[in-house]
C-alpha cells in the first residue's frame, strides 16, 4: 500500500468514559468532549495510514483544526472518519477528519501528521528534543 491521497479508513467507537464530560457538573448528562473526539480522529488517521509505513516509520501529530459542532451523549454509536487529503514533501500528511453519529455530524476539520524515523524519534524524546 502506498500513501496517495483519497485513502480512508473509518472506525466506529462508543461514547463513554475517558472520552466523556459533564462540564464539571453543569450538564445532566456527559456528553463526548472535545479533546474525546479530537483523540479519534487522530486515531482514525493515524490507522489509515499505519499499514503502508516501514518498521521503522511512524506519524506524529502536529496539527489539528476542528469544530464540536454537536454533542453525542454518552452511550452513543459514534464513527470516525479520516481521508488523505495530500502528501507534501515526503512527510507531511493532511488529512480531513469527522466523527458522526448515524447521520448527525458532531464534529469536522483537518488534521496533519508528519512521518518520522522511529529511531530517530526516540532518541530525541529520550534527549528531550522535539522529534518532529
Amino acid at each position: 500500500m502506498s500513501l496517495e491521497p483519497g485513502l480512508t479508513h473509518s472506525a466506529e467507537f462508543v461514547v463513554a468514559d475517558p472520552l466523556l464530560t459533564d462540564l464539571q457538573g453543569r450538564l445532566d448528562a456527559r456528553v463526548l468532549s472535545t479533546p474525546g473526539m479530537i483523540h479519534k480522529m487522530e486515531r482514525c488517521a493515524m490507522a489509515l495510514v499505519a499499514e503502508a509505513l516501514g518498521p521503522d516509520a511512524i506519524t506524529v501529530g502536529f496539527e489539528v483544526c476542528v469544530k464540536h459542532v454537536a454533542a453525542a451523549r454518552e452511550g452513543a454509536r459514534c464513527t470516525a472518519h479520516a481521508t488523505l487529503r495530500e502528501v507534501a514533501d515526503g512527510r507531511k500528511l493532511r488529512f480531513d477528519v469527522e466523527v458522526r453519529e448515524g447521520e448527525r455530524t458532531i464534529g469536522v476539520g483537518t488534521h496533519e501528521r508528519r512521518l518520522v524515523e522511529r529511531s530517530r524519534f526516540e532518541d530525541e524524546a529520550t534527549a528531550g528534543g522535539d522529534g518532529a
